[in-house]
């Protein structure tokens, strides 16, 4: 489908199709606090689409989706009381039990996610506005990382069951919680980033508050009553509100242990100047990312344009891991912009329920502002726009636009815009690709396209020691959730996987004595790994 104007995708609400429309209005009023799910009379704030709908009295405006508490320092406070009481050093009844005791209140809470299907998909398309496809995609990787979590977690419980032994000395090594986790998800992922994040806190042991991102809010509602039904009071607390008012209460308190955050550079070294002890406090945190494509002058043009389309659109460009600059060799500059146009052109452009559709409504108005500054920085310093009609807004939609040639001077050349911008450079060496990739604040994964094989392992080679991961002929992305994903420099803290996710939430804690038959006993009773310090207080 050619790009048109954003205008023409403005639609009534009696044309959208009955399956995709928003439901009721959802005001929520109730919180999960200590095993309660507590209703709320203090200030909310209000929801928004991102989706503008026409209408015959004038111009479109955004549909009122419902609204959510705003909660305050006393109730933030409370749940940190309760998160701490629920841990209770270590042992308290959900640190306390085992890790298959464990696993079966989660996989309650997975077979009742299932039933949230409908009800997570559509306030995925109306409130941060990806489109359904994406939606559906978002929910079913989530449940299947979550599957795959619980494989890993009944894998490690065998394997634990062993004693190591070395120099004499037997010891029984095992996986403990770290003990109160504060847990912030995206808006661009708030159903996967914040579950895979949230459920592999709690099956390692560990008690947490989450709180949902600005965007993506209102589709916890329907997994509140699950989260209290399966888990004991204060294991897990949801937190709404303004993030200094509710987050910097909880964290000056000292007492939180781990924070999990996926968000901007920025936040992340707010949040952690708020604890008194920093250094105490683990971080698995994912940031900012600035992925390069890098096309050699021997790629496959037709391949290389229309991977980097798909790396640089997915969901407006939206996600960490988009490719958010193309160096380009400059030999095959002008033919592989030629082609990479016409493959922006194909893009889909509509509303979230249309199938197909690859561009969608952007959530934030602020980013929509900000996207307009990086364009007009880059013409206003020589760029172009190669693709027609792109760049154009109205309200919440923007057409994507490819520009060239953008250099060091232009904000767009740094900075990750986070939206469907698609800056083009091109170099003469590969030292100068290298040197870009190398130089930068961000460290994450870059993508290399050609068909020489020494070339594109040298290459590879090369940049290694610079980013996290290498993509050969293909776009940058995080999965399969079996690999790890983490990354450099302003780009992440601590590596995240089916595997790894569990490690960073857990720590390791050891049992040893000298190897004795006694020892040996003691380290062997299948009712160890369970036991508590209680009887010790």
């Amino acid at each position: 489908m050619d790009a048109n104007s954003p205008a023409d995708y403005f639609v009534t609400p009696a044309a959208i199709p009955k399956a995709h429309r928003p439901g009721p209005v959802l005001e929520q009023r109730h919180y999960l606090c200590n095993g309660e799910l507590r209703c709320w009379d203090g200030p909310v704030h209000d929801v928004f689409s991102p989706v503008y709908l026409a209408s015959a009295a004038g111009s479109p405006a955004p549909l009122r989706l419902g609204s959510h508490p705003l909660l305050g320092s006393r109730e933030a406070e409370a749940m940190l009381e309760a998160a701490c009481n629920a841990y209770d050093r270590g042992c308290g009844e959900w640190p306390s039990m085992s890790p298959s005791q464990r696993l079966a209140r989660v996989e309650q809470l997975l077979a009742g996610l299932e039933k949230c299907r409908q009800e997570v998909v559509r306030s995925l398309m109306w409130e941060i506005g990806k489109s359904r496809e994406e939606s559906e995609m978002e929910f079913s990787r989530t449940l299947e990382y979550l599957a795959e979590t619980a494989v890993e977690i009944r894998r490690r419980s065998r394997e634990e069951e062993g004693l190591l032994r070395q120099q004499g000395v037997i010891a029984r090594r095992l996986r403990a919680p770290v003990g109160v986790a504060l847990c912030l998800g995206p808006y661009n992922n708030p159903f996967y980033e914040t579950y895979t994040t949230l459920i592999p806190l709690l099956l390692m042991g560990n008690t947490v508050i989450f709180k949902p991102p600005r965007l993506g809010v209102l589709l916890h509602r329907f997994i509140l009553p699950l989260l209290q039904e399966c888990f004991p009071p204060g294991v897990v607390n949801s937190l709404y509100g303004e993030g200094e008012a509710v987050l910097a209460p909880v964290l000056r308190s000292g007492r939180i242990d781990l924070l999990a955050f996926i968000g901007s550079r920025r936040g992340a070294e707010l949040l952690r100047s708020w604890h008194p002890t920093p250094g105490r406090l683990r971080c698995l945190l994912g940031m900012e990312a600035k992925n390069a494509a890098i096309i050699l002058a021997d790629a496959d043009l037709e391949q290389a344009a229309a991977e980097c389309a798909l790396g640089a659109l997915a969901f407006n460009g939206q996600r960490c891991t988009a490719l958010k600059i193309l160096l380009v060799q400059h030999s095959i500059t002008l033919p592989f912009l030629e082609q990479l146009s016409r493959e922006v052109q194909r893009q889909p452009i509509g509303m979230p329920w249309l199938p197909g559709v690859r561009i969608t409504p952007l959530p934030e108005p602020a980013r929509v502002a900000y996207l307009g500054e990086l364009l007009a920085d880059a013409l206003s310093k020589g760029a172009r726009i190669i693709n027609p009609g792109g760049g154009e807004i109205r309200e919440t939609l923007m057409t994507p636009a490819v520009l060239y040639p953008v250099g060091p001077g232009m904000r767009l050349y740094h900075e990750e815009q986070f939206g469907p911008l698609i800056p083009v450079a091109s170099f003469e060496t590969l030292e100068e690709a290298r040197r870009y990739v190398a130089e930068s604040e961000f460290g994450q994964q870059v993508s290399v396209f050609g068909q020489d094989e020494e070339q594109l392992a040298a290459v590879s080679r090369s940049l290694l020691n610079q980013v996290c991961r290498i993509n050969i002929n293909s776009k940058c992305q995080r999965g399969p959730d079996g690999f790890p994903f983490t990354a450099r420099r302003n780009s992440a803290e601590g590596t995240m996987s089916v595997a790894e996710t569990l490690d960073a939430c857990s720590i390791t804690s050891l049992v040893a004595g000298r190897d004795t038959p006694g020892n040996q006993r003691i380290l062997a009773a299948s009712t160890y790994a369970n036991s508590c310090a209680k009887s010790y207080d």
